[in-house]
């Protein structure tokens, strides 16, 4: 019987949708903007589909593990780890230390890119890790697409001896992408289990004049068809691709955030989930346009929380324009949405289209991740 090490971080991915861009550091002004704890819910989604399979799980007390197994149904588990009330990153780094001496074959964590590099100081390459996605942004290679992939990824490490690969565990300046800087670095690679179409890849970020031009056709032609409906709110996600639709528009872009403009005018800018919903409410058509993470596909779901379920709703799966330059789409394979709610996951389809050009779209295939265990 295989025996899982099992771990939540209880605060990762709080500081998304109130627009902190992360929670290191950040928990007292997340919890006053209303931040509500999210990665539990999350932890539930994966092990609810656990649930039954021959699995032996060591794990800690309360909300960093223990909770969450007895809400899933879950009794073939042994608390190892005693935490305290209010958790930190050492507890995290201390339970994995615990599970390594205790002999587990594969730890399964939830939380975000901070959980990951704890997880990885513990036990380096000596223990396969995989992830429930549950942070606000999630660069590293050891996440399964969503909660659902990474209870199929564990499943099948029941019956045949998973393939594994060194993944990225990459290293987030969280002050300084608050602040709308991406800097990241190399952490370390971990051994984590890989299924195509179940797990992520890192973001990849292309540089060059020919990624400039694309982005500027993509630009000028989505200002064209911003200007060409002023009835319309449209929403500008976060990244260089809805940087360069600002600059046609003349509007000071929030690098990582979500801001609103109509006619060409800003509205908003870096709006959290609470601040969307307001400007909705007094809205009759409001169009998202938002680009994918290179290389990993993610178009909803990293560094976007502030676009939650609610959200989502109200603007409609059918008012999301997709971009990304021809070279980010062709170095990913497939697309992916992991908005928390997997009915609206399904509602995109097989296959969205995404603008790469002026007057220029691809179609692109998404992930499907099994629906049963």
């Amino acid at each position: 019987m295989l025996t899982i090490g099992f771990l939540v971080n209880p605060i990762a991915g709080m500081g998304g949708a109130v627009g902190l861009k992360g929670t290191d550091g950040q928990l007292s002004e997340a919890i006053r903007r209303g931040a509500r704890p999210e990665s539990g819910k999350r932890a539930l989604q994966a092990l609810h589909r656990l649930e039954g399979l021959p699995l032996r799980y060591l794990s800690c007390s309360g909300a960093m593990g223990e909770d969450l197994l007895m809400a899933a149904g879950i009794t073939t588990f042994e608390v190892v780890y005693h935490a305290p009330e209010i958790t930190s990153s050492e507890d995290t780094r201390e339970a994995c230390r615990v599970f390594e001496a205790e002999g587990v074959g594969l730890i399964l964590f939830c939380g975000g890119d901070g959980t990951a590099r704890d997880v990885y100081d513990s036990v380096l390459d000596r223990i396969p890790i995989i992830g429930i996605p549950a942070g606000v942004k999630m660069y590293s290679a050891v996440f399964a697409l969503t909660p659902e992939a990474a209870a199929e990824i564990v499943s099948h490490s029941v019956s045949s001896l998973p393939h594994l690969r060194d993944a990225e565990i990459v290293d987030v300046d969280e002050e300084a992408y608050r602040h709308g800087e991406l800097r990241t670095r190399l952490h370390g690679y971990a051994k984590s289990p890989y299924q195509p179409g179940l797990i992520q890849g890192t973001k990849q970020v292309w540089e060059d004049q020919d990624e400039e031009r694309a982005k500027a056709g993509i630009g000028r032609f989505l200002a064209d068809v911003i200007l060409g409906t002023p009835e319309i709110l449209y929403l500008l996600g976060p990244g260089s691709t809805t940087g360069a639709i600002a600059r046609e528009l003349g509007v000071e872009k929030t690098l990582l955030g979500f801001d609103a403009v109509r006619q060409g005018k800003l509205v908003v800018s870096d709006l959290n989930e609470r601040g969307i919903l307001e400007l909705l409410s007094g809205e009759k058509k409001c169009r998202l346009i938002i680009s994918i993470i290179g290389a990993q596909g993610s178009v909803i779901g990293r560094g976007t929380q502030q676009v939650s379920p609610e959200v989502l709703r109200k603007i409609g799966t059918e008012n999301v324009i997709i971009v990304a330059t021809p070279h980010k789409l062709s170095e990913t394979p497939l697309l992916f949405f992991d908005t928390g709610d997997v009915e609206l996951d399904k509602a995109f389809g097989e296959h969205v289209s995404v603008i790469s050009g002026y007057h220029i779209a691809q179609r692109k295939r998404i992930g499907i991740v099994s629906s049963g265990n």
